[in-house]
């Protein structure tokens, strides 16, 4: 196992975080020199803020960790591709590297429907490596969803059971 592999298996253990508090199961990770500065794992429905992003929560605890907005010479793992509001943050932390999993082709802002880093108007460029443990992230994203969506049937289901109908 290379040292992206090991990183993003932590990552997934943080999504496992997520999952089990109802989140989407996303995790990140910001590493430095081989170590962990910060990790985080969705919270928006937990914390009522559309901001708490897996991405964002580790990038507000590195910079606190950092006494730093600026995270130079930091790796970003994380289980999903970002989304729009995730890459502006990185970009605006000049983290240097991002590492992610499965693509995201509904929202993910790197190559699946959008193509932000590629821009050249951006002031600063982030290594961009995907597609590690991509198999993995995409499953637990599968059964997530597959369980939300059967549980919701079921919540349907019962409901109608229940429903009056006047005479």
């Amino acid at each position: 196992m290379n040292k992206d592999e090991h990183w993003m298996q932590h990552a997934l253990k943080l999504a496992g975080f997520a999952e089990h508090n109802g989140e989407v199961p996303v995790g990140a990770v910001v590493v430095q020199n081989d170590m962990v500065i910060a990790e985080g794992w969705n919270q928006p429905i937990s914390t009522h803020d559309a901001t708490a992003h897996a991405e964002i929560v580790a990038l507000r605890k590195a910079g606190y960790t950092m006494s730093n907005y600026r995270l130079p010479d930091t790796t970003l793992y994380v289980t999903l591709e970002p989304c729009v509001m995730c890459i502006g943050a990185l970009i605006h932390a000049r983290v240097g590297r991002l590492v992610y999993a499965a693509s995201e082709p509904k929202t993910g802002a790197i190559e699946s429907a959008f193509q932000l880093c590629d821009s050249d108007k951006h002031n600063h460029r982030i290594e961009i490596v995907g597609g590690v443990l991509a198999d993995e992230s995409s499953e637990m994203l599968k059964r997530f969803f597959k369980k939300r969506r059967n549980d919701k049937k079921g919540l349907k289901t019962k409901n109608s059971l229940f429903k009056y109908i006047p005479e």
